[in-house]
């Protein structure tokens, strides 16, 4: 306030100085003793609009808004003081010249705008000498660019200096932007990198296509390039962006498709006060779901698992987040009368079945394994559902379940088909999800991805073309109970997952996010297809086409007519196999059950040419 007000005195100097041709030829003591009055009036303006208030070296549009706003309220005070002075003959000190008082107003805004903005670039200069300067692009020079920019410029720890933009607009493109220009991607060249000194680039485009992020990423990470990326509008911490939020682009970033977010209110009133079971509990799946069914007001969670460590650590991070009405159970899904008992002394009314074995080359060399979990398992828990009459029983299936080639996805087939029969015969409400591969679970390709780069590679990716649909844990986990509460029995729920990734360019783009090059620091080797392993995965079966639900991404798969009474003959009677049963005889009954099953790369190949 006491700078702003020494500007308002020395430009009211200014005013009669250039009033008067800069002469002294005008009352100088009467010009001396109206100071004081513009002061105060000075004072009373500013205060009335809180223009001191600013944090100057912040300073934005809206306050350059606020000076103006006050100078002219200053202005408006002198010219009607000098109105009534000279209609009631007051003395000379409150009878200003209306051209002096127009000159102050102009070069208050002038001086008094200025003085703030000197002042904030002279202090981010000082800052800037202090910190090593980082040299960046920014990508996208509208809107959010400009925002990027401000927030760089403005943080008081800047250590970032914003040298360019760059911008797909070809009417952008070489023009001016705050002195900087503006470049196309083209442009952005090894030379370009090295002459400029340039770093790090910056993504600040608001809702970017998955695609176009993934060729712009790639074409900066080829230039080894760090890129970071803007989030969106509605996750800046009260609606303002800060360099803190701008964070490094991961591989959710790149999977080629726009994150699925769902909200639902029903939600609450689906599991309030209600018994939940998650078997599986302890797994990437399983605990994921239970994270977000803590976010509702239920009455008992049981979390159900066989995997002592990984229910434990769970167990302990839901005590240390105070978590209440949950119980963890050691317990295994194959034994029926284990599981009877936890039925019977907590009687649930939702179950979550994310219990299973999912490798697919484990499973390939362990059938008899296989069916007793996947299968055998499903069918104890899902019958004890119909028993107890459990409301909903949501099974949490693959996309590995169609058109199978693996005795994985074949299992997981039948679990599916067996939820099919139970569906009608009691009260329970039989709801399967169906996805694809989840970022960062137990014994995904990312965390090998990760294990292997820790180790110094290679990177070992079974064949070039191999794809897969990919999922975040969040987006698979918010799938499953969004399918229990949308679910009316006998549906297979699946989603619309973009386009399909391919594994050979998400190990480079995971080589390149580690900071190391690609072949140069790490390689990527292909080791061939395993047994069972499809190069390319499906979500729908043979025979089946979706309906739409009220979210455009999920839908509804429809199903062909089973023979039920057939089907739950055959699974019934593979359920009854022992461990002497050889692996060929096992695989031939689920053959029998699953007539798509056709082996790929697999021993039981012979199989599909004896049917034939």
């Amino acid at each position: 306030m006491l700078f702003d007000l020494a500007i308002i005195a020395f430009t009211f100097a200014g005013a009669y100085i250039i009033r008067f041709n800069f002469k002294i030829d005008f009352d100088v003591i009467v010009a001396l003793k109206q100071l004081p009055f513009v002061v105060l009036a000075a004072l009373i303006s500013f205060l009335l609009v809180g223009s001191h208030k600013g944090v100057v070296r912040f300073t934005g549009f809206k306050d350059v808004v606020n000076i103006i706003v006050g100078t002219n309220i200053l202005a408006t005070i002198l010219i009607i003081s000098t109105f009534i002075s000279r209609k009631f003959n007051f003395e000379s000190i409150f009878n200003i010249s209306g051209s002096i008082i127009y000159i102050h107003l102009l070069l208050n805004i002038l001086f008094l705008i200025g003085f703030k903005l000197f002042i904030k670039s002279l202090y981010n200069n000082l800052m800037q000498d202090f910190n090593q300067q980082k040299k960046v692009l920014v990508f996208g020079a509208g809107n959010s660019g400009m925002i990027a920019y401000d927030a760089i410029r403005n943080d008081p720890k800047n250590s970032h200096e914003v040298i360019g933009f760059i911008d797909d607009n070809e009417g952008k493109i070489g023009k001016k932007i705050n002195l900087l220009n503006v470049y196309s991607l083209d442009k952005i060249t090894l030379d370009f990198i090295q002459k400029n000194e340039i770093e790090e680039v910056i993504i600040s485009i608001q809702n970017i296509e998955a695609a176009r992020l993934l060729q712009i990423t790639g074409v900066l990470f080829s230039l080894s390039l760090k890129v970071k990326i803007v989030p969106p509008i509605k996750s800046w911490i009260d609606g303002d962006l800060s360099v803190g939020q701008i964070k490094d682009v991961n591989i959710e970033d790149l999977l080629g498709r726009e994150p699925i977010t769902i909200i639902n209110p029903t939600l609450i009133d689906e599991y309030e006060n209600k018994i939940i079971f998650i078997t599986g509990a302890a797994g990437s799946i399983g605990s994921e779901i239970a994270r977000k069914i803590t976010q509702y007001n239920y009455k008992k969670l049981v979390l159900i698992d066989s995997a002592e460590s990984a229910l434990y650590d769970l167990q302990q991070e839901f005590i240390q987040k105070g978590i209440r009405n949950f119980v963890s159970v050691i317990a295994d899904v194959r034994d029926e009368t284990r599981m009877e008992q936890l039925f019977n002394g907590y009687k649930p009314k939702i179950v979550f079945h994310a219990a299973a074995y999912k490798h697919v080359p484990l499973m390939e060399n362990n059938p008899y394994e296989a069916v007793c979990v996947n299968i055998v398992g499903t069918k104890n828990v899902a019958s004890l559902a119909v028993k107890h009459s459990v409301h909903k029983f949501v099974l949490i299936s693959t996309d590995k379940a169609v058109n199978p080639t693996n005795v994985m996805g074949a299992t997981k087939r039948i679990a599916e088909l067996y939820a099919n029969c139970l569906q009608g015969k009691g009260q329970t409400k039989f709801i399967t999800t169906r996805f694809g591969n989840v970022l960062g679970s137990n014994g995904s390709v990312i965390p090998l991805f990760k294990k292997q780069i820790d180790t110094g590679g290679p990177l070992t990716v079974t064949h070039e073309d191999i794809t897969r649909y990919f999922m975040t844990i969040p987006e698979a986990c918010q799938l499953v109970l969004e399918a229990a509460a949308m679910g009316n029995g006998g549906e297979i729920f699946v989603f619309d997952m973009g386009e399909s990734v391919k594994i050979y360019d998400l190990a480079k783009n995971m080589i390149i996010l580690s900071g190391l090059r690609y072949p140069e620091d790490i390689d990527i080797k292909i080791t061939g297809l395993r047994p069972g392993e499809k190069i390319f995965e499906e979500l729908l079966a043979d025979g089946e086409n979706t309906k739409p639900t009220y979210h455009e991404k999920i839908m509804i798969a429809k199903s062909k007519r089973l023979n039920i009474k057939e089907i739950e003959t055959k699974i019934n009677n593979l359920c009854t196999i022992n461990s002497k049963v050889r692996n060929l005889e096992v695989v031939s009954l689920i053959k029998d059950i699953i007539p798509e099953y056709i082996s790929n790369n697999s021993k039981f190949e012979v199989l599909d040419t004896t049917k034939k």
